[in-house]
């Protein structure tokens, strides 16, 4: 039995300021941050590019550029996003921490532009996910859809009962606990280290190193 343990990006392993994405966004095009919301955001194209509707970054930042009205330099839009986000160290150390139980894997909803790119835009996750990165476009579903954590576990030949799941939006925690999942809602980086503990026992699970 190899537990999975399955970690939300924003707002849990990173801050994300995504008023200042906007107003970057709002440079970068000339535009007004509520004309880049209404354009991208209200139109629902964020929402199709994390369920995976623009398979590639180059598909991404075509589609937003035509809505946007201008080109946009896809060096330029993933420096904006990443200028919006800031590591929380505890929380990182609490994903180390699940790994010495099992598997780790990031699952954030976000389209293929961040997704071939988290390297460069949270590399303080490299070390302790090493290339399981992914974020929902990657599952053809975002959350809290629960096909995109039945794409999660089929990825990792996992059963439901041997996988954990935290996150900060109370949605996304249903719809993993709606398919079996053990599941998350991240308050605080101590009190995900006690579920991850609580969870891992109740599995049966032991250290696999110190």
């Amino acid at each position: 039995m190899t537990l999975l343990f399955i970690f939300d990006m924003d707002h849990v392993l990173y801050g994300y300021d995504w008023h200042r994405r906007i107003s970057g966004l709002s440079e970068a095009t000339g535009l007004s941050p509520a004309d880049v919301r209404a354009r991208w955001w209200d139109a629902g194209r964020e929402w199709e590019a994390e369920a995976g509707v623009f398979q590639t970054g180059d598909e991404y930042i075509a589609a937003f550029s035509e809505a946007m009205g201008i080109t946009v330099d896809k060096h330029d839009w993933v420096s904006i996003r990443g200028r919006a986000m800031t590591a929380w160290p505890d929380s990182i150390a609490a994903v180390a921490h699940a790994s010495r139980y099992g598997q780790v894997t990031l699952l954030t909803n976000n389209g293929a532009l961040v997704g071939e790119n988290l390297t460069e835009l949270a590399p303080a996750l490299v070390p302790v996910f090493g290339e399981h990165l992914f974020t929902s476009s990657a599952y053809g579903a975002r959350k809290p859809n629960p096909e995109v954590f039945t794409n999660v576990l089929a990825r990792y030949g996992t059963d439901a009962e041997d996988a954990f799941f935290a996150d900060d939006l109370a949605d996304n925690v249903a719809g993993a606990a709606s398919v079996g999942i053990s599941a998350h809602q991240f308050l605080t980086a101590e009190g995900m280290v006690a579920a991850i503990d609580e969870f891992a026992v109740a599995r049966g699970a032991e250290l696999l190193r110190s």
